[in-house]
């Protein structure tokens, strides 16, 4: 039995960079205590609350931002300064992970010190997948710098690389700038 629930895990894990939830596991019809158990046999190791990870698929740079929308309850997406960094748009090097959730489904965990959480609600047309990861796309990425306050530098520089590289059209480009401008 362990080894079957261990397979039916490892399926999902592959695709979430070696995670699983232990919402993953309700979905399968797994009881989450089964977890515990696999965590004891150290055939996965607990990374967070209800967050466990399969030792056996290598760290990729990645691992803490697929952790990142996990710890929201799988709730969470990229966003802000994390998703301009991504998209290589400007020069930040932000110091935490910003993820975004809707405002009704604020995490209540512990461990959240790595994670700068953002409430809002954003349209399904707005989120993307970077590597396999849910993250805003990049004119929204874009727009929430502009309004948490992002130097207005770091703003223009994502422009002109968002325009350049055909992430946002010339419209948006023109209605971000406004935007901006608008701020100072």
């Amino acid at each position: 039995m362990a080894g079957w629930i261990a397979k039916q895990l490892w399926e999902v894990a592959v695709d979430q960079y070696g995670y699983v939830t232990s919402k993953d596991a309700r979905r399968l019809g797994i009881n989450v205590v089964e977890l515990g158990k696999l965590s004891a046999r150290r055939q996965i190791q607990k990374v967070g609350h209800g967050i466990y990870r399969f030792g056996q698929l290598p760290v990729t740079e990645l691992d803490r931002y697929m952790l990142a929308t996990l710890w929201a309850n799988g709730r969470g997406v990229l966003s802000h300064e994390t998703a301009l960094d991504l998209y290589e748009l400007c020069d930040l090097n932000p110091s935490k992970v910003h993820i975004t959730v809707n405002g009704r489904h604020a995490p209540q965990r512990q461990d959240g010190e790595m994670y700068k959480v953002h409430l809002e609600n954003i349209g399904l047309t707005d989120v993307t997948q970077f590597e396999g990861i849910p993250i805003v796309t990049e004119r929204v990425a874009i727009e929430q710098c502009v309004r948490s306050g992002v130097a207005a530098k770091l703003i223009s520089q994502a422009l002109i690389n968002g325009r350049e590289r055909g992430a946002i059209t010339k419209n948006e480009k023109r209605m971000l700038a406004a935007l901006l401008a608008a701020r100072r």
